[in-house]
């Protein structure tokens, strides 16, 4: 076994743009290893979960677990509700687009409804935003779209059934 190096506290900026660069080059493990570095020396770093949190959704394509229980068990840790609400979106709109991805039978509700998940999470951070952020109404207008222009998607009959008794 490995015993890790502890990153210095001042090479925490610098480690964070790493960490981001890596995550647009599409090299996750690397930012997720990163951000890991700098949240041993610093836990509340905000910037660090955040990229954490955003590589690991990137792996949802490639293997759902164990990234998705990880960047869950994040959203607890961002520092407010509008935060918590908004990337708790952006992992569930990540998880429908997996789902869309796989063409498995029943794909197209599961996609649905974790859309629908996510557009109620960036509806509830759009009621703690500044009028100024419009991140949230951005991807709740993302995911309407898909829903929108693909037949697949549908609701679960559980779903339908609730809409109809509404």
């Amino acid at each position: 076994m490995f015993t890790l190096k502890t990153l210095a506290p001042e090479a925490i900026p610098a480690a964070l743009e790493k960490a981001e660069r890596y995550r647009l080059l599409k090299e996750s493990l690397e930012a997720q290893s990163i951000c890991r570095d700098v949240l041993a020396v610093d836990p509340g770093n905000q910037k660090a979960l955040i990229t954490l949190l955003l590589a690991l959704t990137d792996e949802f394509k490639d293997r759902l677990s164990p990234a998705f229980q990880q960047a869950e068990e994040i959203l607890p840790h961002l520092g407010d509700q509008f935060c918590k609400a908004y990337y708790g979106g952006v992992i569930c709109e990540r998880r429908a687009k997996a789902h869309l991805g796989r063409h498995d039978p029943g794909s197209g509700k599961l996609a649905y409804e974790w859309l629908r998940k996510a557009m109620d999470l960036y509806e509830r951070a759009l009621n703690t935003c500044s009028p100024g952020n419009q991140e949230a109404l951005l991807r709740w207008n993302t995911c309407a779209r898909i829903i929108m222009q693909d037949p697949h998607l549908t609701p679960s009959e559980e779903r339908s059934t609730e809409q109809v008794g509404e």
